[in-house]
């Protein structure tokens, strides 16, 4: 019996969506890393070409994939394709790729997903790139973790699924 893949969208943002600013991270939640760690490790991770540049590096234990218009992009130790649909084709063995960021593909992934992991950081942030509106009609939340600020962690977070209805 073949196994249906569960395409998910993970990400973390602030309380008004902010995801970044000028191609970075606003926060830094060590517990957040862990989780994206945790969650995406043994997996296919699918990013445009700017999240990729704003991490620097292929991330180890992931197959890296990098969407970009460039035809002459090229990085070691990553697949490049033109579009999310060859980035997803390209996971397809997979039985459950992450898409990682950014917002264009955020946008352009998120009717496409089966599943949300959203780590919700409790604060408003000035960003110059933000999360697409979450639709509650759409997305049901089916587990949430709330966390307090700590020595290591700045900001009140939570970890919340989302899973489609």
């Amino acid at each position: 019996m073949e196994t249906k893949q569960t395409l998910t969208l993970i990400a973390a943002i602030g309380s008004n969506n902010a995801l970044g600013k000028d191609n970075d991270l606003i926060w830094h939640l060590p517990a957040d890393l862990q989780h994206f760690k945790n969650s995406t490790s043994g997996h296919h991770i699918i990013m445009g070409r700017n999240t990729f540049e704003s991490i620097g590096k292929a991330l180890p234990n992931r197959t890296n994939v990098i969407i970009t218009r460039n035809p002459n992009y090229s990085v070691e130790n990553c697949i490049i394709v033109n579009t999310l649909e060859d980035a997803i084709k390209i996971a397809e063995n997979d039985n459950n790729p992450f898409i990682v960021g950014g917002a264009q593909i955020y946008n352009q992934a998120i009717n496409l997903v089966d599943k949300l992991i959203i780590t919700e950081v409790h604060k408003d942030f000035e960003a110059d790139t933000f999360f697409p509106k979450i639709d509650k009609s759409i997305w049901k939340e089916v587990n949430r973790q709330n966390f307090k600020a700590d020595e290591k962690n700045k900001y009140d977070y939570s970890f919340v699924t989302y899973l489609k209805n």
